[in-house]
């Protein structure tokens, strides 16, 4: 058990209500290796500087509990986090090609507390050093979605890694949660659909039930830019981003590959980043969640019938609505219902491509690979950046296996057009 190397504040820390709907464990995996240094010290130094950092950011040596009024805060009193280390008998490059990830692998790499039942009896925060015979050494981060998105667990990682460097951190956290409170009163001014259930009328749900099969599809530059083309061909939209194009491929490859009916409901939630869209932005280095979900909803069959621009613009529309106004509203929405997005028949994209993952140095150099090591939930899709240039972008994603063998046809269709 870790804590922080000096004494924190104590008490119940506040979590806004962006945070209350991320309450899922994130499993990530950096592995360092370097010519000029073995592995020797690795868990000492890393061990040390999480110490430091954690005084930073204490609200992670704290745990979960419910508060009075039904919602998750954290109770801080130095608890502290866990920190494993481990020994493999073998090298690194065992781990194989981590842009196709096997959890079962990488599963090994990270620490799963024995004998928790729910994210109350979890710390916030689990590290595991392994270190292998060829000199190099992996870190495994086990971290609560609700004290952290991408961002700022990007930010925390990567101050960790300054200390461990023996530098000053670059970006302090902004601590303070409660510039997101909801408003007294609340005032609901969008449907904000997210939270929209749909009625399962293609037996998807009993899809999910059988085997699901984890993939990942490398989407080159020739790849992307032939989607941006198809998307602008009729005419109806004139740009589009790469994100766009590939958001909204995935989105009707795999509603296809379910077998979806045409008059079938389909939601798409993706996650915006608000930082800047807050009005004012949140400030730098806002310790906590500043993204949001925008959603596109339509039936499959026009989806599926009508051309890729249109679900294109679907995208788009979703994001132009994120501001101020429309983040506002759905924290009080979540106030006044307490609901939380429903993923039936829902496709739940999450894009990493833009995080500093390959950034995080604790002494031994940039990470050699950084991965998931899982999907936290089996309706999402990830996308993260790939290759040495950072060019293509590798999605991965859970399917049951007859709709996974049916989304490879429908991506070796576009790879070989």
């Amino acid at each position: 058990m870790v804590s922080p190397a000096e004494e924190t504040e104590k008490g119940l820390y506040f979590l806004s209500n962006r945070d209350q709907n991320v309450a899922v464990i994130i499993r990530t995996v950096y592995g360092f290796k370097s010519n000029e240094r073995g592995n020797d010290k690795a868990g000492e130094v890393i061990r040390n500087a999480l110490e430091k950092v954690l005084v930073h950011y204490y609200p992670l040596a704290g745990r979960l509990v419910i508060s009075s009024d039904g919602k998750l805060v954290i109770n801080c009193r130095g608890q502290g986090t866990v920190f494993v280390e481990a020994e493999a008998d073998c090298e690194m490059e065992k781990i194989g090609d981590v842009t196709k990830p096997d959890p079962d692998t990488l599963g090994k790499l990270v620490y799963d507390i024995p004998g928790t039942k729910n994210i109350l009896e979890m710390p916030l925060l689990v590290s595991q050093v392994t270190k292998f015979k060829c000199g190099s050494f992996t870190l495994g981060l086990c971290v609560n979605h609700c004290t952290v998105d991408g961002i700022a667990g990007m930010e925390f990682v990567n101050s960790w890694g300054e200390i461990a460097r023996g530098l000053p951190i670059t970006v302090p956290p902004f601590l303070d949660r409660t510039i997101l409170k909801s408003r007294n009163p609340p005032r609901i001014e969008y449907q904000h659909r997210e939270f929209y259930e749909i009625k399962d009328i293609s037996s998807t749900k009993k899809l999910y039930e059988g085997k699901m099969l984890y993939r990942s599809f490398c989407f080159d530059p020739d790849m992307l830019e032939k989607l941006k083309v198809k998307a602008k061909e009729n005419g109806a939209i004139e740009y589009c981003t790469t994100f766009e194009a590939l958001t909204a491929f995935v989105w009707r490859a795999r509603t296809k590959a379910l077998g979806m009916l045409p008059e079938q409901e389909t939601k798409l939630l993706f996650a915006v980043n608000g930082r800047a869209r807050f009005i004012p932005p949140l400030p730098k280095g806002y310790f906590g969640n500043g993204i949001l979900l925008a959603t596109c909803i339509c039936e499959a069959g026009e989806l599926l019938e009508k051309p890729l621009s249109v679900a294109v613009r679907q995208v788009q529309d979703a994001i132009k609505m994120v501001d101020d106004s429309y983040m506002r509203s759905s924290i009080d929405y979540y106030e006044v219902t307490r609901m939380r997005p429903s993923l039936t028949c829902t496709l739940l994209i999450t894009s990493w491509s833009k995080l500093s993952f390959h950034t995080a140095d604790f002494g031994w150099g940039d990470p050699v690979l950084s991965c998931p090591v899982a999907l936290p939930e089996k309706e999402m899709m990830l996308f993260l950046y790939h290759g040495e240039e950072r060019k293509s972008i590798n999605v991965l994603l859970c399917l049951p296996a007859p709709a996974m063998k049916l989304f490879q046809e429908f991506y070796s269709h576009l790879e070989q057009t």
